[in-house]
């Protein structure tokens, strides 16, 4: 199917996982894609390994240079951006009287200050170009309601759906239309660091955490990230024009909203 022909997408976090999933998706569906992502050794072999219709761009969304150099070379080389994914994101836990202020800052950086910079630089970029766009960015299940080891990412994942929210009344006037995922738990390598979280303040073994999880979703298992293509593609597609800061539940069953 070609249902983005002729339009070009940057993702975010792109050399693996949620990221690279999406970048294969889109290609499939015949956009041109750039994978933006702080391991450049991975992300130019995921551009390779997807063929002619990726790029890769190293892209450090804590730094404002890195962002805007990665915008512009996207731009460069693809003829402009019509699609934004705001995937890049990073995961920590800590009970509330053991979580750090250097912790906070960096999450925060990566999650909230990555997906809002981002998104402002590639608006900026589609205003000017006049043909409006589509930016989705990546909330959680996390995002709707705290967990007793997750304060902060839950908190960047609410910030997200509310930044998500803001900026689609804000540019929705010139075109520019912002939705986000709430995906569940996804499987992937991510998942040993978020599991060994939980090994260590609830002391349980490595991967049983992983197990219960996987076991406690209505759908029977864990995501996959190829789960959460379908919904990627079809909120950058024409189909979805009319639709406004909304934040789709991809999750197994897990969250009604």
């Amino acid at each position: 199917m070609t249902r983005l022909a002729g339009k070009t997408a940057l993702v975010t976090g792109a050399a693996r996982g949620i990221g690279r999933a999406f970048a294969e998706a889109y290609a499939r569906e015949g956009a041109r894609v750039a994978i933006g992502d702080i391991d450049t050794a991975r992300a130019k072999q995921a551009a390779e390994e997807i063929g002619s219709h990726a790029i890769s761009v190293p892209m450090d969304v804590t730094r404002q240079d890195s962002i805007d150099q990665a915008i512009s070379s996207t731009i460069e080389a693809l003829g402009g951006i019509d699609i934004l994914i705001n995937n890049a994101a990073i995961f920590t836990a800590a009970p509330i009287v053991s979580v750090e202020r250097s912790d906070f800052d960096r999450v925060f950086q990566v999650n909230v200050a990555g997906p809002l910079f981002t998104m402002q630089a590639v608006a900026r970029h589609m205003i000017a170009r006049g043909k409006g766009g589509t930016i989705i960015n990546m909330a959680s299940q996390a995002g709707r309601r705290g967990e007793p080891l997750v304060a902060v990412y839950c908190a960047t994942k609410a910030a997200v759906i509310s930044l998500t929210q803001s900026a689609a009344l804000n540019l929705i006037e010139h075109d520019i239309n912002v939705n986000a995922i709430a995906p569940g738990v996804v499987d992937g390598e991510h998942w040993d660091g978020v599991d060994a979280f939980f090994a260590k303040y609830e002391g349980k073994r490595p991967g049983q955490k992983k197990a219960e999880v996987g076991k406690a979703v209505p759908f029977g298992r864990m995501g996959k990230a190829q789960d959460l293509t379908g919904m990627a593609i079809f909120l950058a597609s024409d189909e979805a024009r009319y639709i406004v800061g909304q934040c789709f539940n991809v999750d197994g069953g897990q969250w009604m909203s």
